[in-house]
């Protein structure tokens, strides 16, 4: 190819959830070239336990672009098939660890889209852990696959700032915002560079500070520990909420007269929580902490509504 545009680079795209979609809307809609795209099997899911296409699918399925969904990532027939493709680039988004024979294949290589400021949050889940750590800020960052997950060199990188009482589900659509113009940003840079010869400008990931991950959430470790300050409670809460919700595994202390009330929060899920200097307050459901008091704001009882403490308390008081 004498001349590289994003009419004529040929991307596979791969990706799962709806913050991937964000970035394949923006690459198809602006006139870039996505001859594929890849994304995890259908699965069951509702009461039906009905095959569901992923987000990504039903996007690329509504363009009429090919889609690819392999339960093995080496196995032999998709590794041909997606070779019949004869991609320059790859570009991965939410998707899962690729092997070497895949990530390696496109003569431009596989580029991926990070909903954090690398090297800080490497793992599953960093949108959720950089609000549970109370962080202020975090960001997106396109970088080259390599070996290890999330640590391959640095492309580029853009920060936004967290709101002391924002929660994770708008930090994530304002990621995939900025995301999904990293993305056309990064292909625009790889363009620019193969056209003229010039070498990617890259940065190595060090790892000479202390390194915060951002394991996978499992059940576990989204269960609130009332030992814990207010503030580490709350942050936790905004940093799970509105998926996949931190909750209540055992008794809470609630003091005054609605001390009552406490057994009936276990196993309750919290989507909104705040710090309180009072420990009873009329129409608040408030529970003793480290340090204090944390008011709990939303709350669902295993089997009902999402609902405001206020309302939960009319339904539970008059029972």
């Amino acid at each position: 190819m004498s001349n590289m545009t994003k009419e004529n680079i040929r991307i596979i795209f791969m990706g799962t959830p709806d913050f991937a979609v964000a970035s394949l809307c923006q690459l198809v809609e602006t006139g870039y070239n996505v001859v594929a795209v890849v994304t995890m099997p259908d699965k069951p899911a509702g009461r039906g336990h009905k095959l569901q296409s992923s987000p990504v699918k039903q996007y690329a399925q509504s363009m009429g672009i090919p889609v690819l969904q392999p339960t093995n990532l080496k196995d032999e027939t998709f590794i041909k098939e997606l070779a019949s493709y004869n991609a320059d680039l790859q570009i991965v988004v939410a998707f899962r660890m690729l092997p070497q024979v895949v990530w390696s294949m496109p003569s431009l290589g596989t580029f991926n889209l990070h909903g954090s400021l690398l090297p800080q949050y490497r793992g599953a889940a960093p949108i959720q852990w950089a609000v549970i750590n109370g962080e202020k800020i975090t960001g997106v960052t396109t970088f080259m696959l390599q070996h290890e997950i999330d640590t391959g060199d640095i492309l580029l990188q853009e920060a936004i700032d967290i709101g002391p009482d924002e929660n994770c589900g708008s930090v994530h659509d304002r990621l995939m915002e900025i995301g999904k113009l990293l993305v056309t940003k990064t292909v625009d840079l790889i363009i620019d560079c193969y056209n003229n010869n010039k070498v990617l400008p890259k940065q190595k990931q060090t790892d000479d500070r202390a390194l915060k991950p951002a394991p996978k959430l499992f059940k576990d470790n989204c269960a609130i520990d009332f030992n814990k300050p207010a503030i580490e409670i709350k942050n936790m809460v905004r940093g799970l909420s509105p998926y996949p919700a931190a909750w209540i595994a055992q008794q809470p202390i609630i003091k005054g007269s609605l001390a009552s009330i406490a057994p009936h929060l276990v196993g309750a899920k919290i989507y909104k929580a705040e710090i309180s200097i009072v420990a009873e307050q009329k129409g608040h459901i408030i529970v003793s902490c480290a340090d204090g008091y944390i008011d709990l704001l939303e709350i669902q009882l295993p089997g009902k509504k999402r609902m405001a403490a206020n309302a939960l308390l009319n339904g539970l008081t008059n029972t």
